[in-house]
């Protein structure tokens, strides 16, 4: 019913993963620097990256920032659907296969067409005062 070689590779990828998930954190506890005479004063930094700050570290980002983000992910992985796709086409029928990718890229230019009617592309500087 069962052969050993089979239990033997699943407790072997078992223990495999059970390292992956739990050998950053103990890595981290070696690695990691100890506490200091300013830890309190590093923790509360907006950023953590072992450089002192120079000036304001506040800094406000526009909407259209995250919106333009928004869109370049969802091209991205449009765009990792249209390899396999364009693959995996022009078995059988060429013509309806390339019509179809065609209406897909089609819907996806619409969209950028309406995000740049809604002025998602439009980066106006802002200037704000400290209150």
């Amino acid at each position: 019913m069962f052969d050993v070689n089979d239990l033997l590779y699943v407790a072997a990828f078992f223990l495999g993963g059970l390292v992956f998930a739990i050998g950053p954190f103990i890595i981290a506890f070696f690695l990691a620097p100890r506490k200091t005479r300013n830890y309190e004063h590093r923790t509360r930094q907006l950023i953590e990256c072992g450089v002192e700050p120079i000036g304001d570290a506040w800094i406000r980002y526009g909407i259209n920032y995250y919106l333009y983000a928004l869109i370049f992910i969802a091209f991205a992985v449009d765009v990792l659907y249209l390899f396999p796709v364009a693959l995996v086409y022009d078995t059988v029928f060429p013509v309806r296969d390339f019509v179809e990718v065609l209406i897909f890229v089609g819907i996806l230019s619409l969209v950028i067409v309406y995000a740049w009617k809604k002025g998602v592309f439009s980066w106006e500087r802002k200037t704000y005062r400290r209150q």
